[in-house]
């Protein structure tokens, strides 16, 4: 099974004139079928670390590895490859397409990673795994919706399902209850549980206790290092 571990990570920004050091020799190991969680306040470098994880940015030093492979030496298109194939996103504010229905929202998550000519093979497929994904995380009769007519619950779990459309090794969740009233996160988080009871390895960032004590790993994020809770 796959694994995704970080070495030594280091990332800074200028911001204002001055180096904003957000990761200063980050670790950790992620095994596989595992649920972490990452909890820190607002600032801390969640975000990024998710980003990092995700190959979405690049360290300023240090490693991420994926099958003992560091993701930022892969060449030829291999790390829109990593990113396409291998993690799968959740947003805190979902980043969908606001023309799509929430059928081509999950779709065109497999669309992105295949060519012009193999898609037509591949569509009817697609199709039917988006379909099955929505009813999984109980939008069955929200096929044909666009994001305006979903509630922010349901357009969280458009999402997800976009997130799972092509098999992730890996799910890089970033504050998914994070726009979500109480009742609606107790929601999602049950679908997350049920997500790591089918062995998917995940990999959350959140500010909150609560949301963090669901997974079964909790590290926490201080002066940009990980430490275990």
């Amino acid at each position: 099974m796959s694994k995704l571990h970080v070495e030594n990570l280091h990332k800074h920004y200028r911001l204002g004139g001055e180096d904003l050091h957000v990761l200063r020799g980050a670790n950790l190991a992620v095994e596989p079928g595992q649920w972490l969680a990452v909890l820190g306040r607002s600032g801390s470098g969640k975000s990024t670390l998710l980003h990092l994880l995700g190959g979405l940015d690049q360290p300023d030093r240090g490693s991420v590895q994926f099958n003992d492979r560091d993701i930022f030496q892969l060449g030829g298109g291999k790390l829109d490859q990593y990113r396409n194939l291998h993690v799968g996103f959740v947003f805190q504010f979902y980043h969908l397409l606001p023309e799509l229905s929430a059928l081509d929202n999950v779709i065109i998550g497999a669309m992105i990673s295949c060519s012009i000519l193999s898609w037509p093979a591949r569509r009817s497929a697609v199709k039917q795994r988006a379909i099955e994904l929505l009813d999984q995380v109980g939008l069955k009769d929200r096929l044909k919706h666009k994001p305006s007519k979903l509630s922010g619950g349901e357009r969280q779990r458009v999402a997800i399902a976009r997130a799972l459309i092509n098999q992730p090794d890996v799910l890089l969740a970033d504050e998914p209850t994070g726009n979500l009233d109480a009742q609606t996160s107790q929601a999602i988080l049950a679908l997350f549980k049920q997500l790591h009871d089918a062995d998917q390895t995940m990999v959350l960032v959140t500010h909150d206790d609560k949301v963090a004590a669901a997974a079964d790993r909790v590290m926490t994020l201080h002066d940009g290092q990980l430490f275990d809770s």
